[in-house]
């Protein structure tokens, strides 16, 4: 049974162009596969010599590489020393080009950037569901913003949002009965944005959750106007006392929040 030996060739880590031809491989009941993965691939010299191995081993070179002048010359290569090629970049790039209408980049690994964007976001994604309305408080010492604010506020959306944008963010409900933990303090203000919100506002918010959940004129306090400025006046204190910034969210778009945080958060870097 036949053996292969691919030669795998990037300037980059060399996984796109693996996977692909792995794939390929995958289709054939060939013998023993030996795979050679060359990365990090930037100069000609090296191409060459690359090429004269493949040659020597009577393998095939399978290449993704960003320039168009690497991969002219490496075609040219494999052609001067009879060995078998394939571009899995050069073809999809040039029909976008002229889809387009425009010369590629030529950024050299940046699928990979994409790919570390998105395991990013994942992260973060997952961070605001850990460290949601005040669960497990010291792990907010790893957080990029931690919000504060009374139930309403919109702070789980919010930390969302920033997720989107790959920003660890934690949320800690401000209860007058509920003691602030050490952690909160712990925390460089900078890191701290406060919410607060008009009272009436307010109580046209929560009265409507309470009707959504069926439990309007069940004897709560939850949207009682006396209740609501004694937890305001409390939040307010603790901002203070923090030193934190505080962004009111009175008819506020969560996008809006989350884009002033992140309009200060980076004026302050």
């Amino acid at each position: 049974m036949a053996s292969l030996i691919v030669y795998i060739v990037s300037d980059s880590v060399g996984e796109t162009g693996e996977l692909v031809a792995r794939a390929a491989a995958s289709q054939f009941d060939a013998g023993k596969t030996l795979w050679k993965r060359f990365t990090h691939v930037t100069d000609v010299n090296s191409l060459r010599e690359i090429a004269m191995a493949a040659a020597s081993d009577h393998g095939l070179i399978v290449f993704t590489l960003a320039s168009s002048t690497l991969r002219t010359a490496m075609m040219k290569l494999a052609s001067a020393y009879d060995v078998s090629v394939v571009d899995v970049l050069g073809p999809p790039i040039r029909t976008i080009a002229s889809s387009l209408g425009m010369a590629s980049n030529e950024e050299v690994g940046g699928l990979r950037k994409l790919d570390e964007r998105y395991f990013r976001r994942v992260e973060a994604m997952e961070f605001a569901v850990q460290y949601d309305d005040g669960k497990d408080p010291q792990g907010f010492k790893e957080a990029d913003v931690v919000i504060l604010g009374v139930s309403r506020t919109s702070k789980t959306p919010v930390c969302m949002y920033l997720a989107h944008k790959n920003i660890k963010a934690a949320n800690y409900p401000v209860v007058p009965e509920t003691p602030i933990p050490d952690v909160i303090f712990e925390i460089p203000p900078k890191k701290i944005f406060g919410l607060t919100i008009n009272p009436q506002n307010l109580n046209e918010i929560r009265t409507q959750r309470l009707i959504t959940m069926g439990a309007a004129g069940a004897g709560t306090n939850y949207a009682d106007p006396n209740r609501l400025l004694e937890e305001l006046d409390f939040a307010k204190r603790l901002y203070r006392r923090i030193g934190c910034r505080v962004l009111d969210v009175t008819n506020k778009a969560i996008e809006e929040t989350a884009g002033n945080i992140l309009e200060l958060l980076y004026k302050n870097n």
